[in-house]
């Protein structure tokens, strides 16, 4: 077996990493995550000790699959588990869309565990940092999406302190941007109140409801939300599912044309969402965007870490149809993101 000196902490996380991105379910991830977080604050030398007495199963969280991760790194060797990952999904995603990934400098659209995400704010700032961004965008659910547990009023607040604290903490080197998923509701007004919505950096409004209105009120429901200034980027537009366990949805009717021209009017982005069970919008649309002068953000859409490097999908989709980088706002640089944002 070769050696391996990245420590055991690293191993749990580049596991869990790897799981996510190859889209495993949540529960077989979170045993990784888990006992990377009691094992960080533990001495080496302590942590040595327990692999040496055989009392590493004692520890809170730590099962035969964590334990035998963390004496093989300890020991500085492989861990089987993550050797295999590394060579069944560690490998590119996709064969193109490199040049477009390389000019990212951030994601727009992400979720912790205070909505419906696995993970907690600082674990996704982390690996984002790891993936080499400047920026990321917490945009947990609104209100009105119970089944997401979405943000009230109050726990957004909340949410926004630790937002603040992550970025003290990590001085400058990284933004953690203040955000949100904003329900499109029926009539096509925001779910979140104004005073919120003003207190945020960037803003991602979705149709989550009713995804089979017909489509002269679909239509005005979407134009309306391109239309608010507090819109930035129109996320997932048709609502389709194409693959994955959630099954399969057809898109959402609406003129499209009348749609991106109020996002191109309105400078409110188009989002390319890159989750491969979404390829939202489909590929009809997206060049019918990029025609009619649309910006452009592409975002992960990331429910965890490891799936934040879900956005070189989009990336691909967008470098054939020859898009160019300058009209998608995550490739610009965070002051011009945020002036575009808060115009």
């Amino acid at each position: 077996m070769s050696e391996y000196d990245a420590g055991p902490v690293a191993a749990l996380r580049r596991i869990a990493f790897l799981l996510e991105r190859s889209r495993a379910e949540t529960y077989k991830v979170k045993a990784f995550r888990a006992a990377a977080a009691t094992i960080l604050p533990i001495d080496p030398d302590d942590l040595a000790q327990r692999v040496d007495g055989g009392t590493l199963r004692e520890l809170p969280g730590i099962g035969a699959s964590t334990a035998e991760v963390i004496e093989a790194a300890v020991e500085g060797r492989t861990p089987d588990r993550l050797a295999m990952l590394e060579k069944d999904v560690g490998g590119p995603l996709v064969s193109g869309g490199t040049k477009i990934r390389e000019a990212l400098k951030g994601d727009l659209h992400s979720h912790s565990d205070w909505s419906d995400g696995g993970s907690p704010i600082e674990e996704m700032a982390f690996t984002a940092i790891e993936l080499g961004h400047d920026y990321l965008v917490l945009t947990d659910h609104s209100p009105r999406l119970t089944v997401a547990n979405g943000l009230s009023v109050e726990r957004l607040k909340k949410q926004l302190l630790v937002v603040e604290a992550v970025n003290e903490h990590l001085q400058g080197s990284f933004r953690l941007l203040r955000g949100i998923e904003v329900d499109i509701l029926d009539d096509g007004s925001l779910d979140q109140t104004d005073e919120m919505l003003a207190r945020l950096d960037v803003r991602v409004a979705s149709v989550h409801s009713k995804l089979a209105m017909d489509r002269e009120p679909m239509t005005k429901r979407m134009v309306a939300a391109a239309q608010n200034p507090f819109t930035n980027v129109l996320g997932h537009c048709t609502g389709r599912l194409v693959t994955g366990n959630r099954g399969q949805r057809g898109q959402s009717n609406f003129d499209a044309k009348a749609v991106f021209e109020a996002c191109r009017d309105n400078n409110t982005a188009v989002e390319i969402n890159a989750r491969p069970e979404r390829r939202d919008p489909p590929t009809k649309l997206l060049q019918l965007a990029i025609d009619l002068g649309c910006l452009f953000s592409i975002d992960s859409d990331a429910h965890a870490p490891g799936q934040l490097d879900f956005q070189v999908y989009g990336c691909e989709r967008a470098e054939e149809l020859g898009l160019d980088p300058d009209r998608i706002v995550n490739t610009w640089p965070l002051d011009k993101l945020l002036g575009w944002a808060n115009r």
